[in-house]
């Protein structure tokens, strides 16, 4: 009996890894809202995707890095929010450039939501405290 060659699944983050950039909006505690610029990077090797996201305007800044392991359709790992030193678990579900997922800590909730199409990529984020929500557009 002779192996046939297989193929190796590409995992569901195919299509993300790289330097991404853009900007956005951030809506912040107060009811302002700001315009962002971010830059992502994504490091993907299977089921495994390491992110880090920068974003900046001239008076706020948040930095996202996650990482997280995809066992089906179901996506685990832990984020941490660089500029204020707060982490937590992050899960949900996706495949196929969408993804939703919940990062969580103690009094923090946020739901991120993720779709790669091509070569543009927009991320929402909604979150209970400190900034309200983000809307951003990537492309590379």
């Amino acid at each position: 009996m002779a192996a046939s060659p297989g193929h190796a699944d590409p995992g569901p983050f195919t299509g993300m890894a790289g330097t991404w950039g853009g900007g956005g909006t951030v809506a912040l505690e107060d009811g302002s809202t700001e315009r962002i610029r971010c830059r992502a990077s994504y490091g993907v090797s299977g089921p495994r995707m390491t992110l880090v996201l920068t974003c900046a305007s001239d008076a706020y800044k948040f930095g996202l890095q996650a990482d997280v392991v995809a066992e089906g359709s179901a996506i685990s790992g832990t984020w941490s929010e660089t500029s204020r030193g707060v982490s937590g678990v992050l899960q949900g579900r996706g495949g196929g450039g969408n993804f939703q997922l919940l990062a969580t800590t103690a009094g923090f909730n946020a739901n991120i939501a993720l779709a790669t199409r091509g070569n543009r990529q927009s991320v929402s984020i909604r979150a209970d405290s400190q900034f309200r929500a983000a809307n951003i557009s990537l492309s590379r």
